[in-house]
Formats: structure tokens, sequence, C-alpha cells
């Protein structure tokens, strides 16, 4: 039986893709909600890689070896900060990033070239699809779905919004 004087979580699912400029534009407002909420905020990164962007899929599978690692968020926002690069220099880039946060870029290697990670990639995409995400980022938060591809503008508003709403309602 959970505690009932700590409340859960609410969940974010942000489907996002790291060779994405817009997905680096949401990059402060994931931080400033982060920094209100705490841990009263789920942020759950969910992979959407789009075909156009070649190293989107290998960046996705990076991103869910560090998780593996214990580092999601600050290696997608190292990824993100750095897009063009990603887009110059691919795989040896992400290898490059596992290393400046210290994680072990050796198994990042053998992670893009044994694809472990590929399911979860795949499994999102297919969830992201069905649920009518057609491009990054977008957000879904009590069962509403806010595309952040097209504009950010009041997307954080309409998050900390409904946010507040189920933490009330919790």
């Amino acid at each position: 039986m959970s505690d009932s004087t700590t409340p859960r979580p609410v969940v974010l699912d942000v489907w996002c893709e790291l060779q994405c400029s817009d997905c680096r534009g949401a990059l402060a407002d994931l931080r400033a909600l982060r920094e209100r909420y705490g841990d009263r905020l789920e942020l759950r990164l969910r992979h959407f890689p789009l075909e156009k962007h070649k190293h989107a899929f290998a960046a996705a599978q990076a991103a869910e070896e560090a998780a593996e690692q214990g580092t999601t968020w600050p290696y997608v926002e190292a990824v993100l900060e750095r897009v063009e690069e990603l887009d110059r220099r691919g795989e040896p880039f992400l290898l490059d990033v596992a290393r400046e946060l210290g994680l072990d870029a050796d198994e990042f290697d053998t992670a893009l070239i044994d694809g472990r990670h590929i399911l979860i990639v795949d499994a999102d995409q297919a969830e992201g699809k069905a649920i009518g995400v057609t491009g990054t980022p977008t957000y879904v938060i009590g069962g509403e779905r806010l595309d952040g591809g097209k504009s950010q503008d009041g997307l954080r508003a309409r998050v900390e919004e409904i946010a507040d709403r189920l933490l009330a309602e919790a």
C-alpha cells in the first residue's frame, strides 16, 4: 500500500526528437517546469524520431542508453543544445556527449551497434502515432495532447494549468 501523504507525481510525456530544433526551443520550458514542480511532476521522455533527420533514431537509442546509465535529461539537453553538431557529426557526436557527461561511451557504442534499445524507440514511435503525434515536441498531460511543433507560445502555461488542476485533485 502506498503512503497517502505523498501524492503520485503528475506525468508529463514529452514526445521529443533529439535532432529537432523545435525540441531545443522547448528546453527552457522543460527546465522551468522541473524547477517549479520538482518531483511533483514526472517528465517522461518519449521518442518520436522523424525520417527527415538521419541521426534521430540513433540519438533516441543513445538517450535510452543514457537513461540506463542514470542520466536521461542531462544527456538529452546536452544533445539538443548542440543539434547542429549532431546534424554534422552523427554517432561520433553522441559518444562524445556521453564522454563529456562521464558516462561509459564504449557502452553507448555497443548499444548503438547491438540495437538493444530499438524496441523502446519503436514502441514509443508507434504509441505516438496511435495517439496522433505528428511532430515534435508534443506533450501529453492528464490525457490532453499539446502540440509544440507548431509553436511553443502558451504551452508552458497550459501545462502548468493542467498540472495544477491534477495536483489539486490528488
